[in-house]
């Protein structure tokens, strides 16, 4: 089959690779319709995760037909039209019985070995995103294997495209666990630090649960617009501003937000000093984020992280948290949690994620989708794929 290859930073390629086979009694075998580049993959794209191996096959947010299943699995069968949660989760251990699905102990048995700790703290395993959660192959290709066929992948109505459906796989539980863990109800106010994907559904799932002013901050003007005109978001631009978090405070007279909502991640672009000491890898990731977040919030708001970290900050003013009394809510997204909810608000209409796409592209051209995400040429916000 066709599938999308890491070969190292920012050398992507589609290969002619080995079909998928079932290996496990409970195992699915997908044929892949749609498929999107996720933010999350331009940090592996940047050779930034480590545990990438050379023809990897990369992915997370895609969606098929049931081709064939395992002789145990009891939930769906060939010819079922599926969208696949990126997290793969065993729904049986301590923490699926607990409905946090990404923190899983049994679909992850890499990260330990990579970090060389016994004791690493392993969440579940991810398809598509090297070999520290789990190696499992992705989903940006023909075919994909889906291990636990009978946990994660959920049936959609034909009455549904693709493009509607397609990023219940990661991006919208995402912004919607996100916007859950701020505590976002109605009459709420929230910033959103970051305006790529993740940050868009954010905005979506906040003015949904009732926020009524939302801040949103980037510095990549056309998204700010596209938020602004599609979100009803206060646009904060940082290459004109330079504290954006004082900006948010005089806007809300001294307070700050209700909460604040971090989808940037670790790359976020620090000082001169973390920049040095993230190149020698004495700074496993940037703080700048966090403590605009910090600065904008109330005292006794929250501060809910979406955004990718990893490794240790010396920058966090762990003290100003303390002080302004801030709750904080972070991690993987528990995505077969949140699904069927969102499924049902998609169907009614009251949720239309499939607006961000700006870019539609045969599978054969991902390595250019890559280079335009990346690079965010032609207003590039998101980018689906079709074997």
């Amino acid at each position: 089959m066709k599938a999308l290859t890491y070969q190292g930073a920012k050398d992507v390629r589609v290969e002619n690779v080995p079909d998928p086979v079932l290996l496990a009694q409970d195992d699915v075998l997908l044929r892949v319709t749609a498929t999107a580049i996720c933010g999350s993959d331009l940090h592996i794209y940047r050779g930034k995760i480590p545990g990438m191996k050379d023809g990897d096959i990369l992915g997370h947010e895609f969606m098929g037909i049931v081709e064939e299943v395992g002789p145990a699995v009891t939930a769906l069968r060939p010819g079922d039209r599926v969208v696949v949660p990126f997290v793969i989760a065993c729904g049986s251990c301590f923490y699926c019985d607990k409905t946090l699905f990404a923190a899983c102990e049994n679909t992850n048995p890499g990260r330990g070995a990579i970090l060389n700790k016994k004791n690493a703290t392993a969440g579940a395993g991810l398809f598509g995103y090297s070999h520290l959660y789990g190696g499992y192959p992705g989903g940006q290709a023909e075919y994909v294997r889906v291990p636990h066929g009978n946990v994660g992948p959920l049936k959609v109505p034909q009455v549904l495209s693709d493009e509607q459906v397609l990023f219940l796989s990661d991006i919208l539980p995402t912004g919607y666990q996100a916007a859950v863990n701020a505590q976002i109800g109605a009459g709420s106010s929230v910033a959103i630090f970051g305006a790529g994907p993740v940050g868009l559904m954010s905005a979506l799932a906040a003015r949904f649960l009732g926020a009524e002013q939302v801040f949103m901050v980037d510095h990549n003007e056309y998204r700010l617009q596209f938020a602004q005109a599609t979100y009803g978001v206060v646009p904060i631009n940082f290459d004109k501003d330079e504290d954006p978090a004082e900006t948010i405070l005089s806007a809300t007279g001294g307070h700050g937000v209700d909460a604040t909502i971090d989808a940037v991640g670790f790359e976020a672009k620090g000082s001169a000093l973390e920049t040095a000491l993230t190149a020698v890898r004495l700074e496993g990731s940037s703080g700048k984020a966090l403590r605009q977040c910090i600065a904008a919030t109330r005292r006794g708001g929250v501060l809910s992280v979406p955004g990718v970290y990893a490794g240790f900050i010396h920058g966090f003013l762990f003290g100003d948290a303390f002080e302004k009394g801030l709750t904080f809510r972070m991690g993987q997204t528990h995505a077969q949690k949140y699904m069927p909810q969102l499924l049902e608000h998609i169907a009614n209409g009251r949720m239309r994620p499939e607006v961000i796409i700006s870019h539609r592209m045969k599978l054969a051209d991902a390595a250019r989708g890559y280079e335009i995400f990346e690079k965010k040429e032609e207003e590039c916000r998101k980018v689906v794929l079709t074997p």
